[in-house]
């Protein structure tokens, strides 16, 4: 007491002699008066820690060790020094910048107390250093510390003992040791409290009082965080002294901090896996004989609210771990709260990655851990992972979301997880054991499994693009080998991993497709293949090789019947048709050197062979047009059965992604957050959209947005079977004999399409509890799939089909470009007389002549706004389009007629040919033949037996008639010449 009255005495002597130095001044009475006892504080605890430092660090520093266990300890006891020297001159400096002021400034302020203002900086290091403190304690430090032989130790010693006599009475040297380097340090700590509470005490009500109120609560949380600490670090010290040394070896680090032990507080864990449980601040021990497990605390769930039944009287607590669960069982319920409550925030603050401030709370205080956590773990036990490194995204002791896994044997895997498994888009690494190369899949997984669309590329330069199922390839899918040695393509069907079903294969080397059927990745059943030549024939397959007779259409419009080799010469018994009508029937042989023989009959009756034989269709029949391409519809029937859950539409349709790193990209494009400028493409925003567009006109609008889009699912499926037409018809595959095929393809894409808008229209209606609408206009499904759905997909097809009409209607449209030709030379007036158009028809006022020119040598002048008009049927794709053309063009010569006999004119039959014919030949449209039975093929079913129907039945006659025309014209040049 007498103490704390002299210091108190002097505390008033400094005030006052703050006050006497600058007579006539106002002070702030309460701040001078804290600032002259906190002066003083300072002065004494400097003085206190240089004779801490002189008398007992520096001789323990002195006294180095030399076994290894000393030497670990002696790293922390210099640590403990500079975190004490860093407290240390942190005193000191600003003990000496106050003192400057009080001798120099005429005022103070609530700014000169320093222990506020810098109170983050203080408590920092007060904190590092009983942290550090604790650490040296927890390892025994102090004991060994006292053993140490050295002799400047030994020296000092006796000194040492006279110095701890004046701070405690413990006659250990260790325990005295501990207490003389933290008890003066907590003393002065509870010297700030007393100075800054009688501040506050003193000081209005402001901001000022409150500043200096927050500081003494940080400095009284920080009593507590001392407090405890110290006692962890007792605890833990005790635990390891009462531990093997086998434990304490493997289980003891300096910052490890034992939180709770089932011998104070009983719990035990399920299946009697263990004797003793200890939950330390970033592990959970447990200890059974003479082995432990121990399981790391950013990777523990708890779960309070388990289900499992246990004995009665006991209270659960479900342990969660990455490769384990177990139970922890307490007799009383208060136990289980505080085991729960004590594991909670252990594993929170493990998480966090740092202590709570001060260390614990009151019962009941603090946030459970979170459920979802970032962490990285290798895996032990047998399984799928084993031995396999995760780093990411955990639930409940599951990888689930974002993460990587990486195997020993060079295997990775980056995606999506759900529940412990590869679930959703990923990419996996496969190294091939033979080769320096990797097999890379980038995939979709469902439950662990491949599922769905991907991309892999093989090491051996082959990349798949289709769908997986159970790891294998199932479904359509298109394999390409981009090797320089061996290129081919094959698109079609895949069952467990071989080639089963409709597919096309493309051999690059050799010029040659193959469109038909496969069974175990070899050729068999019915096929067609087309060469580069143009030569077609169609055989039947097995095992990669041809069996029995076939079909052998030659470029020259022979056909042949019978048994062929692969090179195309013809074996065995056949029949050949050549252009000219002629037909050879018989034995056929190839001997060496001797050329292709033959015994048979020839028949030289028929002049000409039937165009049903040089315009043979192939396929037909052996590929029906609804067993074709099966793998992409069922892919899409799959996607509406389950719901259209947006997490399947990119699995199920993803054709429209073409490249690896679009495939990445429509992945960060499906799950981010787009911008309102993004036409929205999300799944509920479809079928929402679906139901507002059922009328025709709006429907048809909304049809044409979703086919163009890659985003929405009917574009998706779109762009699939764009691919598989492209990888039949284009480039080799562009063979008249497989017009046919062709056409009715994409008459059945617009069904499917037509049939799968009505799925996701009945679904959406389902969704909002409403009825499909009956179809009230009588119109199947094909007539609408005809109507609506075909004039808008058949631009996408447009190229590859208009070229098989082209090549179908070859030799008929070289003739008519011929009459054409023939034609032209005609004068108007001339070319009019020639057709039979009546003269009072003639439009003659159309004839404007210019100097020296006479009217019967003018051309293409006379119903040029018809002819003009019917050139525009080449600008289009649509057959609707090319009708509408044409009746314009009808109309415009109306139009002409009436303007010639000043009066309205219907044109009967007999008027409308010779002078459409006319404006035909003027018009000089290349491939109308083609252009013609496009339209007739693909016009809606509707138009038939209208004006449509009429109109283009009057163009085919033209055309028939121009062909005959120019027929007779070289049939009458042959007879001279033949004669």
């Amino acid at each position: 007491m007498a103490s704390v009255a002299l210091q108190l005495h002097t505390i008033a002597f400094n005030a006052k002699r703050c006050r006497l130095r600058h007579p006539g001044r106002k002070l702030d009475m309460c701040t001078a008066e804290a600032t002259a006892s906190l002066l003083q504080v300072e002065e004494n605890f400097s003085a206190c820690l240089a004779r801490i430092d002189a008398l007992i660090l520096k001789p323990l520093l002195q006294a180095e060790p030399s076994d290894q266990k000393g030497k670990e300890n002696f790293k922390l006891l210099l640590l403990l020094n500079d975190r004490f020297q860093a407290l240390w001159n942190l005193t000191e400096e600003n003990y000496r910048i106050l003192k400057q002021k009080c001798s120099t400034s005429e005022s103070f302020c609530i700014q000169d107390i320093y222990i506020v203002w810098k109170g983050d900086l203080f408590l920092s290091l007060y904190i590092q250093y009983f942290v550090t403190f604790a650490n040296y304690v927890v390892v025994h430090g102090f004991e060994h510390a006292t053993k140490s032989k050295s002799e400047a130790w030994k020296h000092h010693k006796t000194v040492l003992k006279q110095f701890l006599t004046d701070f405690t009475s413990e006659t250990s040297m260790s325990l005295a040791l501990y207490t003389v380097l933290h008890k003066p340090i907590r003393d002065h700590i509870e010297q700030y409290i007393l100075l800054l509470t009688k501040l506050k005490e003193v000081l209005k009500e402001g901001t000022e009082k409150d500043v200096v109120t927050t500081a003494i609560k940080e400095y009284v949380k920080l009593e507590s965080f001392i407090s405890q600490v110290l006692d962890e670090a007792c605890f833990t010290k005790s635990l390891w002294k009462s531990l093997g040394y086998k434990f304490t070896d493997m289980l003891c680090v300096p910052e490890r901090r034992l939180l709770e032990d089932s011998k104070n507080l009983p719990i035990s864990a399920s299946t009697n896996r263990s004797d003793r449980i200890l939950l330390f601040d970033d592990v959970l021990v447990l200890i059974q004989g003479n082995s432990f497990q121990s399981f790391d605390l950013k990777l523990v769930w708890l779960d309070e609210n388990c289900r499992e039944k246990s004995a009665p009287g006991m209270y659960v607590l479900r342990i969660i771990t990455p490769e384990e669960t177990f139970f922890l069982s307490a007799k009383d319920p208060q136990m289980k709260a505080v085991w729960q409550w004590k594991l909670n925030q252990a594993v929170r603050q493990a998480l966090n990655g740092k202590r709570d401030f001060p260390l614990w709370g009151k019962t009941g205080e603090g946030t459970e851990p979170p459920s979802c956590r970032f962490f990285t773990y290798v895996f032990r036990l047998e399984g799928k992972f084993k031995s396999a490194s995760y780093e990411g995204e955990w639930r409940w002791g599951k990888p689930h979301g974002k993460g990587t896994l990486k195997w020993r044997d060079g295997r990775n895997h980056v995606g999506d997880f759900k529940e412990g498994l590869e679930h959703g888009f990923g990419i996996c690494l496969v190294p091939r054991r033979s080769e320096d190369r990797y097999d890379c899949y980038k995939c979709h997984w469902y439950e662990g499994k491949m599922r769905g669309y991907g991309i892999c590329e093989y090491g051996n330069d082959m990349v798949y693009k289709g769908y997986f199922k159970d790891n294998v390839r199932q479904g359509f899918g298109i394999l390409e080998n981009l090797s320089a040695e061996h290129p081919f393509k094959y698109t079609g069907q895949w069952e467990n991993d071989k080639k089963n079903g409709y597919g096309v294969w493309e051999d690059k080397d050799r010029g040659e497709r193959y469109i038909g059927t496969w069974l175990d990745d070899h050729k068999h059943g019915q096929g067609i293949v087309v060469t580069q030549s143009g030569v077609c024939y169609q055989r039947t397959f097995h095992a990669d090789k041809m069996v029995g007779s076939g079909i052998l259409l030659l470029e020259d419009d022979s056909v042949y019947e019978g048994n062929f080799t692969e090179d195309l010469t013809f074996v065995g018994k056949g029949k050949l048709s050549f252009a000219n009508g002629f037909i050879l029937e018989g034995t056929f042989t190839n001997k060496s050197g001797q050329g292709l023989q033959t015994h048979g009959i020839l028949n030289t009756s028929n002049e000409q062979l039937d165009d049903r034989i040089t315009k043979a269709q192939l396929g037909l029949e052996e590929f029906p047009v609804e067993k074709r391409w099966k793998g992409i519809y069922d892919q899409f029937l799959e996607f509406i059965h389950s719901g259209c859950k947006e997490e399947t539409e990119e699995s199920f349709t993803g054709f429209h992604i073409q490249t690896s790193k679009e495939l990445r990209k429509s992945q960060e494009y499906l799950f981010c957050q787009r911008g309102t400028e993004d036409v929205s493409w999300k799944i509920e925003d479809i079928l929402e959209e679906l139901v507002q567009h059922q009328g025709l006109e709006s429907l048809q609008s909304y049809l044409e947005k979703a086919l163009k889009s890659s985003l929405h699912p009917l574009g998706k499926l779109l762009k699939a079977l764009m691919i598989a037409f492209q990888a039949t018809y284009s480039g080799i595959g562009a063979n008249r004999h497989l017009l046919t095929m062709a056409q009715e393809e994409v008459k059945y894409y617009a069904k499917k399409i037509w049939e799968f808008y009505q799925g996701l229209l009945h679904l959406a209606l389902e969704q909002k509890g409403q009825l499909p609408a009956k179809c009230v206009d009588g119109d199947t499904s094909d007539q609408k799939a005809c109507s609506v759905v075909l004039p808008l997909i058949l631009p996408c097809f447009y190229p590859e089909l208009f070229m098989l009409y082209m090549l179908y209607h070859e030799r008929e449209d070289d003739l008519y470009c011929q009459g054409i030709v023939d034609l032209s030379l005609f004068p108007d007036i001339k070319l009019l007389e020639f057709l039979d158009v009546q003269k009072h028809l003639w439009p003659l006022k159309d004839l404007t002549l210019t100097t020296n020119q006479r009217r019967s040598l003018i051309k293409d002048k006379c119903f040029l706004s018809a002819t003009e008009c019917l050139q525009k049927l080449i600008t289009t794709v649509d057959p609707r389009e090319k009708l509408v053309i044409l009746q314009k063009t009808y109309e415009e010569i109306e139009s002409t007629v009436s303007r010639v006999v000043e009066k309205d004119y219907k044109l009967p039959m007999d008027d409308l040919l010779p002078l459409l014919m006319y404006v035909v030949s003027r018009a000089k449209i290349q491939h109308l033949g083609a252009e013609i039975h496009l339209i007739r093929d693909l016009m809606d079913p509707t138009n038939e037996g209208g004006l449509y129907d009429f109109l283009l039945t009057a163009l085919e006659s033209c055309y028939e008639h121009i062909q005959r025309m120019r027929l007779h014209q070289r049939e009458n040049c042959q007879v001279p010449h033949s004669s």
